[in-house]
């Protein structure tokens, strides 16, 4: 695959990257539901196999599970993909989450996700959340230090505003973003796609498959049959109807938009993420081998005039 420069720094990322959100497995309150450990690793070596280059993951997500699950997968691979994870999300004895960005709670994280990756340093660093929105300025500042000390060698942010952005930039300058993106999600269109861009922002987009429903593979029998730990099921709007309906008649014009290119809905998807000018790359998950194939379709494909406007047709309908 073809790299791009993400923003200010100098990692050279593939247009998609493995997301381990999913892996992080069952019993936690935006899991996924339960998953396989060995099919995780299984999904991560084939991703890298075909050529991506970055993992993006988190300590929240399986409560610390996501982040021992790619130390594992790395483990005496002759080559190390970039790793970009986060901090800002806390969690107790009775695994609930917590929101804190006090300078010695994300020093404690990032000691303890350089533990549980495996690694000496992380590659890019990220606030997770910009919560509590008082301790931003906090929060950045100690991510800076982190970089002054070796600990990260770039630092970015994820889910916020632009005057949030604004606020982190008078501290450091923001390597990254990571908003939010798909054709069902395009509120950071407005704003902050333009002001990243503008500022030389690398935008690493999320859920360019709107959590999987542009997959084609999704039917109310489906649905209805998730485990009752899988976010989607009640949590994710794009999964309640009217939503989802509308979701699943778009990916099926996305399947007959791919048949021409060879390619899947998800493909079609992300590299409709893809081709905004303000997006470097997207995060794509996957939970068993056999799924990265077709996903990595999306790094070369493009899309045609009439095969945008057949996509914006659907998705005013």
């Amino acid at each position: 695959m073809q790299t791009s420069q993400l923003g200010n720094s100098d990692l050279q990322i593939t247009p998609v990257g493995f997301g381990a959100w999913a892996i992080g497995g069952g019993d936690w309150s935006f899991a996924w539901g339960p998953q396989d450990d060995t099919e995780s690793v299984a999904a991560i070596h084939e991703a890298l196999d075909l050529g991506v280059n970055w993992i993006d993951t988190a300590p929240v997500y399986g409560l610390g599970h996501s982040e021992e699950v790619v130390g594992k997968a790395l483990a005496g691979r002759a080559s190390r993909p970039l790793i970009f994870t986060k901090c800002g999300r806390v969690w107790d004895e009775t695994r609930a989450i917590g929101k804190r960005l006090k300078a010695a709670s994300i020093r404690e994280e990032c000691e303890a996700s350089l533990r549980r990756l495996g690694v000496d340093t992380i590659d890019l660093y990220q606030v997770h959340w910009p919560e509590p929105d008082e301790d931003v300025e906090e929060g950045w500042t100690e991510l800076a230090r982190l970089q002054q000390e070796g600990k990260v060698r770039w630092i970015g942010v994820s889910n916020f505003s632009v005057s949030q952005m604004k606020r982190a930039a008078a501290i450091a300058p923001i390597t990254s973003l990571q908003p939010p993106y798909s054709m069902l999600r395009r509120e950071v269109e407005a704003e902050i796609l333009p002001y990243a861009r503008e500022h030389g922002i690398g935008v690493i987009a999320y859920s360019p498959m709107a959590s999987g429903l542009l997959t084609g593979t999704w039917t109310k029998e489906r649905r209805e049959a998730l485990p009752e730990d899988d976010w989607r099921k009640h949590k994710n709007p794009l999964f309640q109807d009217p939503a989802f309906a509308h979701g699943v008649a778009v990916a099926e014009v996305l399947r007959e938009v791919g048949a021409g290119h060879g390619a899947t809905p998800a493909a079609v998807a992300i590299a409709w993420v893809l081709a905004h000018p303000a997006v470097t790359a997207a995060i794509v998950g996957a939970r068993k081998p056999g799924q990265y194939a077709d996903i990595a379709v999306a790094a070369g494909l493009r899309l045609t005039a009439a095969d945008r406007d057949r996509i914006a047709h659907a998705l005013t309908s």
